[in-house]
């Protein structure tokens, strides 16, 4: 079957775009600029992320560029504290092309150490610092680097796998202070004591650098498994802070963007940074999210503006309501996630007025943009892009007669796809087999090459969508892409389990979908060590990731070729009723399964729980 909107109320009508096409028309010159630089950025031109932060050093040598706990960095020192370590690490052999590793909490120093790489042209992986043993060996393998940039923070969960990622001993080991907790391990050099004294002048080197190149490896969760290693260019980046920082958000230097995002991400890196450095605005930048101080945190730093994920809004409308909620200083926002049913609530109570909703794929250069300031939307898109008809049941695309796909009507959802060309190319990951497998090819015609985004979205009209769900072998939860093949892993390593498969579900009140796991066991039921299988989870997975719910099974259903039917699974949820299936539940909070009876089951539907 084709999944088809049920309620066309919400479809877009043309007065619906008045109030925001009112907007871009007082500001028609900047607009137009915008879009032109946007989409005029070409594979040669000399411009990336070291070509920006120079200009913001010399446009806004005093303004203030970066802004944590009660540090204050202005352009002017940035620039000159990413020369220091540019020059040093020059001078280590380091050069245009390398692969370097960077894990670092969000703190300046992440940001002086990717601005130097960035200028160098080498190209940093940026390691998730929620990762921990096997997911975190996996990264660091498929992204081996001459050197390795390692917090103080994170030295720890580095060091438990380093004896096992087989380096040859000639790679360079850094370690970046933090809070003096935890000595510098042998081997390792103090990367505040070697910059020390370097030249603070711009390198040569910057100027070598193009739009083409690389910048940095994000990882992300995909079909196949394991955290892959998408490659983000300069010119994703650039395109990004003239259409995000100036076109959407209309950012000034008095600006001040805050993001608690991690800037490992695409959301922290590639449009928190990148809409503040747009027009020298300051980004100001916490370690962790934290609900309870985000809005002290924009008094603190008098930010006007935020980058955001749905699951950060949600939890800040679980914060009890302040007479004050309206008198914060930030009046707009960019980022994605933000869910229909919490939009309104969201926007009125603390008095956003403008939601610049995105949707985009780490590894491919479009991307839809709220731009109008429409509600309950992730906007439209100036490149090529199709929303084709599928089939949820048998998990297939549905060809035409002639042929080739279909495109949805209006109203109805489908799988999202973007068209690859030179304008839009499509960096792909470090795994060429992985990046081959979400291209598409004669697609509409004979010849034409498309992405595979692998999400669903409905369209609404006039260019515009609204993100439905991810398909296939990830779901999102927490703000994080889950891949089901890494938590099967884990589960079907325990000597009691025959079979596992992990999946997502919806719980009423969140954004995303949990983790649920159904396990075909190899002792009885009753038998079954729930405690062994928390503990496994826990100390491999990290905790975003670990499934909420296990479904007890005799028999795992499968196609022909053996392919579990996951929309099977998933319409079963984790509801319980009168079946010979037992079902468990981690609770917020807690470290262990529980049973799920009617009772619990009636009270975390109601929203008494908040996962």
């Amino acid at each position: 079957m084709t999944a088809v909107a049920s309620n066309n109320n919400d479809l877009l009508k043309f007065w619906d775009l008045l109030p925001g096409l009112a907007e871009k028309m007082s500001r028609l010159p900047s607009v137009v600029k915008s879009i032109k630089s946007a989409l005029g950025v070409k594979d040669d031109d000399h411009i990336s992320l070291g070509w920006k932060l120079e200009e913001n050093a010399r446009l806004y040598p005093d303004k203030t560029a970066v802004l944590f706990e009660d540090r204050r960095l202005t352009h002017q020192e940035l620039n000159e504290a990413i020369n220091r370590h540019c020059h040093y690490f020059i001078s280590q052999g380091i050069k245009k092309g390398d692969t370097v590793t960077v894990m670092l909490e969000n703190r300046p120093e992440f940001l002086i150490v990717a601005g130097a790489f960035a200028k160098i042209g080498a190209v940093a992986a940026l390691i998730n610092t929620n990762q921990r043993d096997k997911v975190l060996l996996h990264s660091l393998s498929v992204s081996k680097g001459k050197l390795y940039v390692i917090g103080e923070e994170l030295v720890q969960a580095f060091e438990e796998v380093r004896h096992a990622m087989g380096l040859s001993g000639k790679e360079g080991l850094y370690y970046v202070p933090d809070q003096g907790q935890r000595p510098m391990p042998p081997g390792y050099k103090n990367l505040n004591t070697v910059t020390k004294g370097k030249p603070v002048e711009n390198p040569a080197t910057t100027s070598a650098v193009q739009a083409k190149d690389p910048i940095c490896y994000i990882f992300t969760s995909g079909t196949t498994g394991l955290p892959k290693a998408a490659i983000m260019g300069n010119r994703r980046w650039v395109s990004a802070m003239f259409g995000l920082g100036r076109l959407i958000m209309n950012m000034t230097p008095d600006d001040v963007l805050y993001c608690p995002l991690p800037l490992f991400h695409t959301t922290g890196f590639c449009v928190g940074w990148t809409v503040a450095a747009s027009m020298g605005s300051a980004f100001a930048i916490r370690r962790k999210f934290s609900a309870t101080n985000f809005f002290k945190d924009a008094q603190k730093f008098k930010a006007t503006a935020f980058v955001y994920i749905g699951e950060m809004c949600r939890y800040l409308l679980h914060q009890p309501p302040q007479p004050d909620d309206q008198n914060n200083p930030m009046k707009k926002c960019i980022g994605n996630g933000l869910r229909p049913d919490i939009w309104q609530t969201f926007k009125n109570r603390f008095a956003i007025k403008q939601i610049s909703e995105l949707y985009g794929a780490t590894e491919f250069g479009f991307a839809f943009v709220n731009m109008l300031n429409v509600d309950n939307t992730v906007g439209m898109c100036l490149t090529p892009f199709a929303i084709v008809k599928y089939d949820v049941e048998n998990e297939t695309m549905i060809p035409g007669p002639d042929g080739f796909l279909q495109r949805v009507a209006k109203g109805e959802s489908g799988i999202l796809i973007g068209e690859i060309s030179e304008k839009v190319p499509f960096h792909g990951y470090t795994d060429k087999q992985a990046t081959d497998k979400k291209i598409l090819r004669n697609v509409f015609k004979p010849g034409d090459v498309w992405l595979n985004t692998g999400d669903f979205v409905r369209d609404l009209g006039f260019r515009h969508i609204q993100f439905s769900d991810r398909l296939g072998d990830t779901f999102r939860w927490k703000g994080e892409n889950v891949s089901t093949t890494e938590v099967e892993q884990v589960i079907n390593t325990l000597p009691q389990v025959n079979q596992a498969a992990v999946y997502g579900v919806a719980i009423p009140k969140t954004d995303g979908r949990a983790g649920m796991a159904a396990i075909v066991p190899a002792v009885p039921p009753e038998d079954f060590d729930l405690k062994v299988l928390a503990e496994a989870l826990h100390k491999t997975l990290p905790a975003y990731a670990v499934p909420k719910f296990i479904r007890f099974k005799q028999e795992i259903e499968v196609t022909p070729t053996f392919k579990v039917k996951k929309a099977v699974l998933c319409q079963e949820g984790f509801e319980s009723g009168p079946t010979e299936e037992p079902i468990f539940a981690l609770l917020p909070g807690r470290n262990d399964y529980v049973p799920l009876d009617s009772n619990l089951y009636a009270e975390i539907t109601s929203g008494k729980y908040k996962f």
